[in-house]
């Protein structure tokens, strides 16, 4: 039967590959509408699958949309928003589509003005209609609206898929790589659009923030102890095994010390979300690895040191279930 660290490490990587995504082929020109709608431009958004589909009419700063996408399950919602001040969430005015408690599918608008439960509000644009429609597993958001400013021709739009609706009200969306870089600008005129690229650094953080704790928690620490736990038994290893073991320690908790701290930095420049199991487990995790490579282990855990060993292993394993769920904190 394989051992608990050789079972964390695999975890680890496992949950690493799951993050990666299949590229999404370009399908926006190819897709027709049931009531014969046809826009000037169509672009084929980059993350959550989704398209967006326009014409602008200068004159009257009336723009028609739509926007599809397919809700993260049947049940849930799909977004899209024009934010006048920046692409990101929180300021964004948006449209949200969902199936209502009779099971019709309606169009509703929100003022994001934070990270708390929205309630439907007015938005910054004039909504002249709206409308949706689910077919195949994917929503069709429809609207017309009147900018309220002429001459704007580039909107910063940030767009969004949800699981789930509660008594009318959607439900917070998942927190992914594709969630959190679903945000850009387009050209209203040239058809074109942009992704916001201080999304990318932010991911960038995220993926160097669970390396470096895969790195850590998830191999050179269940080396370690394997190494004390087995190489020591065989006389030609020693003192071999000794160095080696701590070589393993040292290194885990050096490199784990980095990922901790990005870890708290990421923390901080994102309000309003908090994943609390897993800094929770960071955090213990962090400080039982501080005593393991001090020398209070040898006072305080001298007589169990084995059973504090595998309760170690126990909490890295909870910890690689919780990352791999949550995917990088």
């Amino acid at each position: 039967m394989a051992s608990p660290p050789l079972i964390v490490a695999t975890l680890f990587l496992l949950s690493t590959v799951s993050l990666i995504s299949p590229s999404q082929s370009a399908t926006c020109t190819s897709q027709t509408f049931t009531n014969n709608k046809i826009y000037s431009f169509c672009n084929d958004l980059p993350f959550l699958n989704s398209y967006l589909h326009w014409t602008f009419d200068s004159a009257t700063s009336t723009l028609s949309i739509a926007f599809v996408a397919p809700p993260a399950r049947p049940n849930g919602w799909i977004s899209w928003a024009i934010n006048p001040t920046a692409a990101s969430m929180v300021g964004s005015q948006a449209l949200i589509a969902f199936r209502d408690s009779g099971g019709k599918m309606t169009v509703k608008t929100y003022n994001v003005t934070s990270y708390d439960p929205i309630t439907e509000s007015k938005v910054w644009y004039d909504v002249k209609e709206s409308s949706a429609e689910f077919s195949g597993g994917v929503i069709s958001l429809f609207a017309t609206v009147v900018l309220p400013v002429k001459g704007k021709t580039t909107l910063n739009h940030v767009w969004q898929v949800g699981q789930s609706v509660t008594s009318g009200v959607p439900d917070k969306h998942e927190f992914q790589s594709g969630n959190l870089n679903s945000k850009g600008s387009f050209d209203l005129l040239r058809g074109e659009s942009t992704v916001v690229t201080g999304a990318d650094s932010r991911t960038k953080k995220r993926n160097i923030h669970g390396i470096l704790n895969v790195v850590s928690w998830g191999i050179l620490f269940p080396i370690g102890i394997i190494v004390a736990r087995y190489l020591r038994s065989f006389p030609s290893a020693d003192p071999a095994w000794f160095y080696l073991h701590i070589s393993c320690q040292v290194s885990a908790y050096s490199i784990g010390v980095a990922g901790w701290g990005t870890g708290l930095k990421l923390g901080s420049e994102s309000k309003g979300i908090t994943y609390s199991g897993h800094r929770n487990i960071g955090i213990t995790l962090f400080a039982l690895a501080t005593v393991q490579v001090t020398s209070l282990n040898k006072y305080i855990f001298r007589s169990k040191f084995y059973w504090f060993q595998h309760m170690f292993v126990s909490i890295q394993g909870i910890s690689a279930l919780l990352y791999m769920e949550q995917g990088n904190a």
